[in-house]
């Protein structure tokens, strides 16, 4: 007559038999993955992955591929500290990351810009720059292929930019822009915008 635990190992066997085997006889990973009916490799998923560039508009794809209208070495100002101080050349209020200071006689003013370059650039606040500037400015010192990109207020407000400063920029003319550069907070609509961008027009 078979003793209590005998018997309970016998019933245990017949239940789970999957699960008797030797101690002394381990199972491959691979094995024990193709006998698990459970088990199921994940699908490749790019959804949601970045390829660390920016999303693009189809305008701002059509202006990168375009041939640079203007070359331009850069210089980076802000507001305080001896910078820029009161309104742009056109009576407005410098706005950051947006505002160029140009040669009229090279770069127009009111000429709304695509600086390739730019593209991209993580500002301050987390944001990232579209690419989009506007020639709203001049100075003294800015003489043929030169541009001011202004920052902001205070010295600290040019790091974003720091590795443009001195550097050449490619710049493609984007079109016409009325009344002032737009803050970052609201876009320009089509109509303070003009269509063409290839429209030569002598400063203002």
């Amino acid at each position: 007559m078979l003793g209590k635990a005998a018997a309970l190992a016998v019933f245990t066997a017949t239940l789970f038999p999957a699960q008797v085997q030797a101690v002394d006889d381990p199972i491959s990973y691979a094995a024990a993955v193709a006998a698990d009916p459970v088990v199921e490799s994940t699908p490749r998923v790019d959804e949601g992955s970045s390829s660390g560039e920016p999303a693009m508009t189809a305008e701002q794809r059509a202006l990168m591929a375009e041939d640079a209208d203007w070359s331009a070495r850069a210089n980076l100002y802000h507001a305080g500290g001896g910078g820029a101080t009161g309104n742009d050349s056109l009576g407005c209020r410098p706005i950051a990351m947006r505002t160029i200071a140009t040669d009229p006689r090279y770069i127009p003013r009111r000429t709304r810009v695509f600086i390739r370059e730019t593209v991209g650039m993580r500002m301050a606040d987390g944001s990232i720059h579209d690419g989009y500037w506007y020639a709203s400015d001049t100075g003294g010192a800015i003489k043929g292929q030169k541009i001011d990109l202004y920052t902001g207020h205070g010295r600290g407000s040019m790091q974003p930019a720091q590795r443009f400063n001195q550097r050449r920029l490619t710049i493609v003319d984007a079109g016409r822009f009325e009344g002032c550069p737009p803050s970052w907070d609201r876009q320009p609509s089509q109509a303070t915008l003009m269509a063409s961008a290839r429209t030569s027009v002598g400063s203002n």
